[in-house]
């Protein structure tokens, strides 16, 4: 936590605001989208429900995974004292990436709830499963960064990729348009993308009541592909880490 805390203050070290940019910054993000679509579009409520909020239940939880992404595949290239002259558990790295991510992202998972109650819709039991939804999204950006992270350190091009996937996978994924504009037949190749199971989540919890059991073979491959990047991840990120002093 404390590797952590001093991560996310090094990131605005120098600005005159400091760590003010950290929560401007997405702020005026959401702003933008609310504007150009609520107002500019006048885009209609999906399922009655207002557009803000069906755009937040997917726009929040996409800010974390990108950023805790973004972050921690470079957790060992910017962490070259630790791994080459301090005895460290080196494959805390990235792990320490995604708290600092986490600490700006929780407070916007806050400010998302907050307006939902203002809206008076936090009135369900199922609202409760986002926090499921929220463990499942730390789940699958740690199995991520442990293989991007590793592999950084000898192919320089994975940041660039790494960039250019979360590019598309913003549109792909179904945080402006909704799932049900699709013909039926591309549904599942959508549906491999294991970011829809987690937006899909966060509204099912906070907009249509859902419980995370009602889509069992989402669930099934949601955590067999979760499983396989930590499991998988893991074991790459420890055979790599003798490596990492050589190419650093």
């Amino acid at each position: 936590m404390e590797l952590a805390r001093s991560d996310f203050k090094d990131k605005y070290l120098g600005s005159y605001l400091g760590t003010f940019w950290a929560f401007f910054q997405p702020m005026l993000l959401i702003l933008i989208y609310w504007f150009v679509f609520q107002v500019g579009l006048r885009n209609e409520p999906i399922d009655n429900y207002p557009f803000i909020l069906w755009l937040l239940a997917g726009l929040i939880p996409w800010f974390f995974f990108s950023d805790s992404i973004s972050s921690a595949t470079y957790a060992v290239v910017q962490n070259t004292f630790l791994v080459k002259k301090i005895v460290f558990k080196v494959n805390n790295l990235p792990i320490i990436k995604i708290v600092s991510s986490g600490i700006i992202n929780f407070l916007f998972i806050g400010i998302m709830l907050l307006i939902f109650l203002c809206y008076g819709e936090l009135n369900s039991i199922y609202n409760f499963f986002v926090v499921y939804y929220l463990f499942c999204l730390v789940s699958l950006v740690v199995g991520l960064s442990w293989f991007t992270s590793s592999l950084l350190p000898f192919f320089k091009d994975i940041g660039q990729i790494v960039n250019s996937i979360l590019q598309i996978g913003f549109w792909v994924t179904p945080i402006f348009w909704s799932f049900s504009i699709l013909p039926a037949k591309y549904e599942f190749i959508f549906k491999l993308n294991p970011m829809f199971y987690i937006v899909q989540g966060f509204r099912d919890s906070l907009i249509y009541h859902k419980g995370f059991w009602e889509h069992p073979w989402l669930l099934l491959y949601f955590w067999s592909v979760t499983l396989a990047l930590l499991i998988g991840g893991a074991f790459l990120y420890k055979k790599l880490v003798p490596h990492f002093p050589d190419v650093l």
